[in-house]
C-alpha cells in the first residue's frame, strides 16, 4: 500500500499517556508523533473514523507551558501490534494552533529515538565467501 504520510514519522523515547477528554479512559501511550497526527499503542481497539476529544500528557512540565495538550482528532486507522495484545492507532488532528504545534515540535526535538546507525567499521566476517 502507498505511503499516504507527507510529513515523517517521529518515534518517540518517552511514551506519555493519551486518554479521551470526554470519558477520562485512558486510551494508550504515544508512539510517534508529527505536527498532523499520531500513533499510540493501546490495550484496545478503536473505530476507524471515530472522531475523539484528545489529552496526551506532556512528560517534562520544565520543557513546557502546560502539563497537557488537548486536540481534536480521527482515528485513522487501527491495527493490531506485532504483540497481539495491543493494537496500534493512528489519529490525524485537526486544526492545531500555532502554540500547540510549537509544543509537538519542542516534543519532537526533545523525546524523539536517534535512528542514525554508528559508522562501524566493516566486519571482517562479512568480507568472508
Amino acid at each position: 500500500m502507498k505511503e499516504r504520510r507527507t510529513l515523517e514519522r517521529k518515534y518517540l523515547m518517552v511514551y506519555s499517556r493519551v486518554f479521551d477528554r470526554i470519558t477520562g479512559k485512558i486510551l494508550g501511550y504515544l508512539s510517534d508523533l508529527s505536527p498532523k497526527g499520531a500513533m499510540i499503542i493501546s490495550d484496545d481497539p478503536l473505530t476507524e473514523n471515530s472522531i475523539l476529544s484528545l489529552r496526551f500528557d506532556l512528560p517534562d512540565p520544565l520543557l513546557f507551558p502546560t502539563d497537557h495538550l488537548n486536540l481534536q482528532a480521527r482515528v485513522a486507522w487501527c491495527k493490531p501490534d506485532i504483540d497481539p495484545s495491543f493494537y496500534n492507532i493512528g489519529f490525524e488532528f485537526f486544526e492545531v494552533s500555532e502554540q500547540q504545534k510549537a509544543i509537538i515540535e519542542d516534543m519532537i526535538v526533545a523525546y524523539e529515538f536517534r535512528r542514525d546507525l554508528p559508522n562501524y567499521p566493516i566486519s571482517p566476517a562479512s568480507l568472508e565467501t
